[in-house]
């Protein structure tokens, strides 16, 4: 068994442990829950909400939709939360801006396009903190697919000395978890106008973090 493998069966074992012990709070403003949201969406999160966001596809992602698909780096460490997603029957699809960005874009919209959910943390793997990159706001307009903002709160965690501060739950804990209204991003012209977009999508995702 390889480090990698090691890491993430045992992390998936820590985290399905730790998520019996939480309780969830959703404020779904995006019908996505209800059902009444048919076509293929673009979950996106900051990437030190993570773990809360997990926890909340783990309790209640609708069974009747296609699955999630997350984009990871295609470091180590990516290799590690790729396998990981996996034992919580997410798949994953490996890039970054620095590497596989490209494959990585087009793999996206394919499965956007199938039908498949998509989930992006658009500040990650390596920041900068609370930084919108532009790939999220080009697989929604090369797909048509809204942008669902998501945020996680916790009434207790731990922040990591990482450059995201990473937060993770602790035991017995409340994890609240708003699904936002979806962002319809329309085709732009020019880089101001493209700008525009992005500045809009990263005001929404901003509001509430901490």
């Amino acid at each position: 068994m390889s480090r990698e493998a090691f890491l993430a069966g045992f992390g998936a074992a820590i985290l399905k442990l730790l998520f019996l012990t939480l309780r969830l709070k959703v404020d779904d403003q995006s019908g996505l829950l209800a059902g009444s949201r048919q076509g293929p969406v673009i979950l996106c999160f900051w990437h030190n909400r993570i773990l809360g966001v997990t926890f909340a596809y783990n309790s209640i992602y609708p069974i009747g939709r296609r699955g999630v698909t997350v984009l990871t780096s295609p470091s180590k460490d990516g290799e590690i939360l790729a396998r990981l997603v996996g034992a919580f029957r997410m798949e994953a699809v490996r890039g970054s801006s620095s590497r596989r960005g490209f494959q990585a874009q087009r793999e996206l919209a394919r499965i956007v396009r199938s039908g498949g959910d998509v989930a992006i943390t658009p500040d990650g793997p390596r920041g900068p903190k609370y930084s919108l990159g532009p790939g999220v706001v080009q697989l929604s307009q090369s797909t048509g697919a809204p942008v669902l903002p998501m945020h996680a709160t916790f009434s207790r965690c731990v922040r990591m000395k990482t450059w995201d501060g990473f937060i993770i739950p602790l035991p017995f804990s409340k994890v609240s978890v708003t699904i936002g209204f979806p962002v319809h991003i329309p085709e732009t012209t020019s880089n101001e106008a493209f700008k525009v977009e992005l500045t809009h999508l990263e005001d929404l995702l901003k509001h509430g973090a901490d």
